[in-house]
């Protein structure tokens, strides 16, 4: 069907656009789904139509079926669920309209399964099956499954300016910017998954290993095995260490890559290079013997071999980490344990760490590993800061060779007399970093009173990405 509008004059009203009207039906389709799991006859046959006539299966339309099913039994579609949601290049200003509808039925598919969850108790299979769609959905939007989730992936996809490229569904019009929605929907599949982990039966679960097995690791998900961890014996408590570890592996990977390309000291040239072929400056070889070419023989003669200095400046640094255990801090429990194991592991890195609620808990002997750091952990409770400073000042030997990461939502219960503590510290010459949220999502609620005179101190919170904090640790122990 070729797209025309009929040229008109006087009252004549345009054709309607066949190519809209097929958008049309099917979100219309996808909205009624949304709020109403309930079928409507008209909107689904008219589905079903345009869906056959434009050559996909009608099992995109079966709302039992996952994405990975449906590729499964058409493997021609696995390219066109990957970044399904990112703007395809326009050549000579033109749309293509048939594309357009395609791509909204392919979309349509994906959003409905992410985001139409039914009541009542959720299956192992149920979950995995959303976690593998909620996979589908991030890779359609340019990420890596796991990523908005604040689990496994690793950073979104950049644009030329270095932000998230702009994506959308192409659907009429110029092509919708989501480089603002694509990490606020990252908080919203995971309060999705929360609520379907919340809903099953995990106990039931971990003790049955072959269910326990079909369990894909997540941040909504090690949360509920950690404030359960207690409760749990035998085979269901080893299925649960299991899966933390497997999380955790995951994501240490993850940052260990970003913190190994941060980390890096300036070169030291006092020390001079290691005569070793890996090292060999070739370009300054050339360069310097270049008096020693040979017209008649054509040959190059090297008097000299350059080499490149390799060996890096470094100081010995102490890092103390102050964690805030509470049930709202969960996220940014793991992330930092985790990222404080891999300090932990760096030469010439002190790394110290402390979690607390009402009480505070030393956690350094185990830094450098956060599986039975994590295991060792109380989630939930309230806050006091107050306990968790008690231990960390006599950590404080020598405050300009020191940096305190404090990573809280600061609702705290005496904060005046904690505030006033921190200031302390940074007067003494030691870098205070104050972390609101330390989460793949960024999203975090950050008490706006110590916001404000943390700001005044010259010590503004830091939140969002975890990046950021790699980023400044960086900085200071380089």
């Amino acid at each position: 069907m070729t797209h025309q509008l009929t040229h008109h004059t006087g009252g004549d009203a345009p054709e309607p656009d066949p190519y809209d009207n097929r958008r049309q039906v099917l979100y219309w389709r996808l909205l009624a789904r949304l709020f109403d799991p309930e079928e409507q006859a008209g909107l689904e046959s008219a589905s079903l139509a345009v869906v056959e006539d434009i050559g996909l299966p009608s099992a995109l339309l079966d709302p039992g079926a996952s994405v990975d099913s449906v590729v499964q039994r058409h493997p021609e579609l696995a390219a066109e669920f990957d970044g399904l949601m990112a703007p395809e290049p326009e050549e000579d200003g033109t749309r293509d309209r048939a594309a357009e509808v395609r791509r909204a039925a392919l979309a349509s598919k994906v959003l409905l399964n992410v985001f139409a969850s039914r009541p009542g108790t959720v299956t192992a299979e149920q979950l995995a099956r959303w976690q593998s769609d909620a996979g589908r959905l991030e890779r359609a939007l340019g990420c890596r499954p796991g990523e908005l989730r604040g689990g496994r992936g690793g950073t979104h996809r950049m644009g030329a300016g270095g932000g998230v490229s702009p994506t959308g569904t192409g659907v009429g019009g110029p092509t919708p910017d989501l480089s603002r929605l694509i990490p606020a929907i990252g908080p919203e599949l995971g309060s999705i998954e929360g609520d379907l982990v919340r809903r099953m039966h995990l106990r039931e679960v971990l003790a049955d290993p072959r269910l326990a097995s079909r369990l894909t690791p997540s941040m909504s998900l090690v949360e509920q095995l950690l404030r359960d961890k207690n409760n749990l014996s035998g085979v269901a408590l080893a299925n649960a260490k299991a899966l933390i570890r497997r999380y955790v592996d995951e994501v240490t990977e993850v940052l260990r890559t970003q913190v190994e390309k941060a980390t890096v000291g300036e070169l030291d040239r006092s020390v001079p290079p290691k005569r070793v072929f890996r090292n060999l400056d070739l370009d300054r070889t050339i360069w310097k013997n270049l008096t020693n070419w040979s017209p008649e023989e054509e040959r190059l003669y090297v008097d000299r071999l350059y080499y490149r200095h390799t060996s890096r400046r470094t100081t010995p640094q102490r890092l103390i980490v102050v964690v805030d255990q509470s049930g709202s801090m969960v996220d940014s429990m793991v992330n930092c344990t985790i990222l404080a194991s891999i300090f932990a592991g760096l030469p010439k890195v002190d790394v110290h760490l402390i979690a607390y609620d009402t009480q505070a808990l030393d956690l350094t002997p185990w830094a450098h590993d956060p599986f039975e750091t994590l295991l060792r952990t109380q989630l939930g409770g309230g806050t006091d800061g107050t306990v968790a400073m008690q231990l960390a000042q006599p950590k404080i030997a020598e405050p300009r060779n020191t940096v305190v990461v404090w990573i809280s939502d600061f609702y705290e219960w005496r904060h005046q007399e904690l505030f006033d503590s921190m200031a302390a510290v940074h007067r003494s010459g030691t870098k205070f970093i104050p972390v609101g949220s330390v989460t793949s999502s960024g999203r975090g609620s950050v008490n706006p009173w110590f916001r404000e005179r943390f700001k005044d101190l010259g010590t503004p919170v830091i939140s969002g990405h975890i990046k950021k904090l790699v980023h400044e640790l960086k900085t200071f122990l380089t």
